[in-house]
């Protein structure tokens, strides 16, 4: 097949996929619930009605630690010669959203491929090859180092307190070390590492039916939902209370 769908439907046990490559792209979208993919250069959370492209050769782990709904389009690497060889977040326009549902009556395990599935495919990899062009650029770095790596998911499991000092005690360095140490082995800062766990965090729990915008807020460390709201608008593109009307209807 030169492309085709594997829908995915979560029993709530979680999945760990394991260390893997594909010969075909990969685009997997969150239809419910979070997703996880780690490659060696970052993490990305995956939160409902975002998508993450994964290129040919490329080494990921997907990690689903409750009920989900997901369905991967596999793209045949010639149709995207220039598709580089990272990972990317990509939040889905409607349309794509519906054409990766109606794809799924296009497994990408058929006997055979017909010139409409081949037709519908072409169209929806020309959009996607649009869409790539504008990612979300959320997503959390990864880092080798074991401080920088340590400091990193201390900072993930204390969002809703940490500060810079309190990182720096917790992997024995001083405030000035680790910021210097951080955005040399991460490639960003810490104060940005921090911004964006944030934001990421923020987004799954919105996309959960729970808890209020206050409480997303106050979880992830902001001090208020005015600051909370205005940040979030500014790198997501919405507010949180549209981010998760949409996110928390279910799709068809």
């Amino acid at each position: 097949m030169r492309a085709g769908t594997y829908p995915y439907e979560g029993d709530g046990d979680g999945l760990v996929t394991g260390w893997h490559s594909h010969d075909l792209h990969q685009l997997e979208y969150a239809v419910e619930g979070t997703v996880e993919v780690e490659t060696r250069a970052g993490h990305y959370l995956l939160p409902p009605q975002q998508a993450v492209w994964i290129p040919a050769g490329l080494r990921h782990q997907t990690t689903i630690e409750r009920r989900v709904r997901t369905v991967s389009v596999f793209f045949d690497p010639a149709q995207f010669p220039d598709a580089g060889d990272e990972a990317r977040v990509l939040a889905a326009a409607p349309v794509i959203r519906e054409m990766i549902l109606h794809g799924t009556r296009w497994p990408i395990d058929r006997e055979g491929s017909d010139e409409v599935a081949d037709s519908f495919f072409r169209t929806l990899g020309h959009l996607v090859g649009e869409w790539l062009d504008r990612e979300t650029p959320l997503y959390l770095p990864r880092s080798t180092d074991p401080v920088v790596s340590a400091a990193m998911t201390y900072t993930d499991h204390h969002l809703a307190h940490v500060s810079a000092a309190e990182v720096s005690r917790s992997v024995g360095l001083s405030e000035r070390s680790l910021r210097r140490r951080f955005r040399a082995h991460a490639g960003i800062s810490w104060r940005s590492y921090l911004l964006q766990s944030r934001l990421l965090r923020a987004m799954v729990l919105l996309a959960e039916p729970g808890p209020t915008v206050l409480d997303v807020a106050t979880r992830v460390g902001f001090e208020s939902v005015s600051a909370f709201t205005r940040t979030f608008a500014q790198h997501v593109g919405e507010t949180p209370s549209a981010y998760r009307r949409r996110t928390v209807a279910k799709p068809s």
